[in-house]
């Protein structure tokens, strides 16, 4: 069956010429045409994402166009004079993808609007709410490795595609031939003719609008800031520079050799905030201008990462903390300003630090809890906006470094968090203190809650039916305890039911079916489980609290020790 798919590519896979040579390349390479095709890439509430190259299992224009007539489908299967927004960031071939996508749309008699150069991906979530679209698709793979490609869909909300749209999407492209049934159309003379339209500066501008609108701290001398700045080959370059020139921060220094778009990554394989390495050329800057703030954006400009001068040296902070410090900034100045709203809202994710729980609690502030993904972060902003409560929302957040401070996006939005990043470290600046020393502050308030994350690479088929079988063991023979403390609780919410093992009763988890496992101890302790939904990998979230930083910080040291061992790497 492979090899008849090998053939079937060689003979018809003529559209692009890389994949032509690719195609040659590996014909007598028995493992490389498996992987490539053992199976086709899977479509999700997430969309696509893969390695790019030739193949079923693979992104290329054929498997984007599948997924595209699959998305028109859906589209109109809903509206008659349907329309979908699109979006591209720096990845190699996001363009070609992009365009290619745009010009299925449009042979299926549905109206584009695309963006003229890269983007963010919260800038395609503006768009697809702004222009009332009925969909919405950015061609990226996020924060991964160059050779990687991604194509996230979008409904009319701005949220990433529901489970109900994203199975009907499904359910086409397994109808679908990805040779013969594909509609397309010149991408050109569907601009000429109209059917695809570029969406003007005037939406960039509204965006950027509506980012300034969300401001907690206009009073906070931020012209006194110096930043040094990393777009990471990526599309926030732009769009962040221009915010924080509105905002009045004069002072900002773009490391020259990630400031331009580039695919490749040279200077970052890893394009990834939530790493030191990424931030190598930045740390390299700043020893010559002794910058306040490091910020660093992912390629498509959803997540941030910073770092902050302590003690003489720069220390990075994790997506916990900064969570945490802005959770607690925009509500107190919120609260400051007298513009905090009547039962206010916030929302991060299950793995997310539990310092966030008491922090809300100071404010009269109820925190939601939701499953691992920013979606489920904008179904509520929805869900509240449906009932006209939408300004409850105050703040969103997870630890992967996606936060989010206002109802105008459905995604994580890593424009309007180094906003709010500058305006913080310039309060905290004014008062004296930096963000570390703040950081210190909101632990001897409400205990010292330490989280960490490890993420295993399980690559290819074995990798895949590897992750699978940790998680059918650890699913049905839960640990009676980790790291010498007994486990209490276990949730696991592909069943839906949440065990009390203390008291020997069950009950039903109420958010969504997700394949994800929770372990919580009787020392306050939490170990969480789940594979990722865009990359080869199974994550471990860990979690430990102690009277002090020293404490908490040995406790987690020992537990991932454990966590990892039990995994079996």
């Amino acid at each position: 069956m492979v090899n008849e798919k090998y053939e079937l590519w060689c003979k018809k896979a003529t559209g692009d010429s890389d994949l032509v040579k690719e195609l040659e390349s590996i014909r007598d390479n028995e493992d490389a045409i498996s992987d490539a095709f053992y199976k086709d890439l899977e479509f999700g509430t997430g969309g696509l994402r893969g390695v790019i190259g030739a193949g079923t299992n693979r992104m290329n224009i054929y498997t984007v166009g599948k997924a595209s007539q699959g998305l028109a489908a859906y589209v109109n299967s809903v509206s008659d004079n349907g329309s979908i927004a699109v979006a591209y960031d720096s990845r190699i071939k996001s363009d070609l993808f992009a365009k290619t996508a745009a010009s299925i749309f449009a042979a299926n008699g549905i109206k584009v609007y695309i963006y003229k150069e890269l983007m963010p991906t919260p800038m395609l979530s503006f768009a697809v709410r702004r222009l009332k679209c009925d969909a919405g698709v950015v061609v990226t793979a996020s924060h991964n490795p160059a050779k990687y490609n991604g194509y996230k869909a979008y409904g009319p909300d701005g949220c990433q595609l529901g489970l109900e749209a994203a199975d009907y999407v499904l359910s086409i492209m397994n109808k679908v031939d990805i040779f013969d049934d594909v509609k397309t159309t010149d991408f050109e003379k569907a601009v000429a003719d109209g059917k695809i339209e570029y969406i003007g500066n005037d939406i960039i501008e509204e965006y950027l609008d509506c980012v300034m609108a969300c401001r907690v701290a206009p009073g906070a001398d931020v012209e006194s800031l110096k930043v040094v700045y990393t777009p990471l080959h990526g599309s926030g370059n732009k769009p962040v520079r221009k915010i924080l020139e509105k905002i009045g921060v004069k002072n900002v220094t773009v490391v020259p050799e990630q400031e331009l778009p580039d695919g490749n990554f040279p200077t970052a394989p890893y394009p990834n905030p939530e790493i030191r390495q990424a931030f190598e050329c930045a740390l390299k800057l700043a020893e010559k201008c002794s910058p306040d703030l490091l910020l660093a954006t992912d390629p498509d400009c959803d997540r941030v990462g910073i770092a902050v001068l302590d003690d003489g040296e720069y220390k990075l902070l994790t997506g916990n903390d900064v969570g945490a410090l802005l959770l607690d900034f925009v509500l107190a100045r919120r609260t400051a300003n007298g513009t905090m709203p009547e039962n206010p809202i916030a929302v991060k994710t299950i793995v997310t630090t539990e310092l966030c729980r008491s922090i809300a609690k100071e404010y009269g502030c109820e925190l939601i809890d939701v499953l691992t993904g920013f979606k489920f972060i904008g179904e509520q902003i929805t869900l509240l906006e449906k009932k006209g409560e939408e300004k409850r929302f105050v703040f969103g957040f997870e630890e992967s470094y996606g936060y989010l401070g206002g109802t105008y996006v459905r995604d994580k939005d890593a424009v309007i968090a180094s906003m709010l990043i500058c305006e913080m470290v310039a309060f905290y600046k004014a008062e004296g203190k930096n963000l570390i020393e703040k950081l210190d502050e909101l632990y001897k308030k409400h205990g010292y809650f330490m989280c960490g994350q490890r993420s295993f690479t399980c690559e290819g088929e074995s990798g895949m039916n590897r992750i699978r079988g940790i998680m059918e063991t650890l699913r049905n023979e839960p640990p009676a305890e980790i790291n010498g403390s007994a486990v209490v609780k276990f949730d696991d919410y592909e069943t839906s039911v949440s065990h009390d093992l203390k008291n020997g009763t069950e009950k039903k988890i109420t958010l969504p079916v997700s394949n994800v496992l929770c372990y919580y101890m009787e020392d306050g302790s939490s170990l969480i489980v789940r594979p990722s939904g865009t990359e080869p990998k199974i994550k471990m979230y860990l979690g430990s609290v102690g009277k002090t930083y020293e404490k908490a910080e040995k406790e987690l040291e020992n537990l991932t020790v454990k966590g990892t061992k039990l995994l079996g790497f």
